[in-house]
């Protein structure tokens, strides 16, 4: 078991997210990773740029890389059943991070505390709170997709996402849903001004 960390997260191709909806397409977590990296240095530079703040870009993106490296073991637990209550959240959150320290001892000893802040991520900082917002925001946009190609599955998780998304009082959110988020809707055609 020894040096196969890396090894493990090449599996994230096979955990697939949205287990109890009905996808027109599927979509595994290393796809949605990606997504909150980019979604998460967006934020991050919108946050600089047009509010003049100090976010660190590139502590964005890292911990977007690795926000749900822990479901190779756990798999992708439904947020209705994550959040369901108090209990069945903090119990979530132990297996979380005993499926962390799993990994961790996958790594050489001298590698381990490099990686530890990755998977134990802290949740208060500004730059958890803006990748919390994009992976909301790859929600969203999952939802969009689904909604665009007719799948009315995903309409009530669309409505709640976008209220949660606006919960955060996120400036950066906001200019992005504004902005951005409408060309999600849109075909290929029309995002390419055909």
């Amino acid at each position: 078991m020894s040096n196969s960390f890396f090894a493990m997260l090449s599996r994230m191709k096979y955990i697939h997210r949205w287990p109890l909806m009905r996808n027109t397409s599927t979509e595994n977590i290393s796809e949605h990773t990606q997504e909150v990296a980019v979604l998460a240095h967006a934020l991050a530079l919108l946050h600089n740029t047009r509010f003049e703040g100090n976010a660190d870009v590139g502590k964005c993106v890292l911990l977007a890389l690795y926000h749900d490296v822990p479901e190779i073991i756990t798999g992708d637990l439904p947020t209705p059943v994550k959040y369901h209550s108090e209990v069945l959240r903090d119990a979530y959150r132990q297996v979380e991070d005993g499926a962390a320290d799993r990994l961790l001892a996958m790594l050489p000893d001298d590698l381990q505390g490099a990686y530890y802040p990755l998977l134990h991520q802290e949740s208060n900082s500004l730059e958890a709170r803006l990748v919390k917002a994009a992976d909301k925001l790859s929600a969203l946009i999952k939802c969009t997709e689904e909604l665009k190609l007719g799948n009315r599955e995903f309409f009530k998780a669309h409505q709640s996402t976008e209220q949660s998304l606006h919960a955060m009082k996120l400036p950066a959110v906001e200019v992005f849903l504004k902005e951005f988020m409408p060309a999600y809707g849109l075909t290929l055609d029309e995002q390419q001004g055909m």
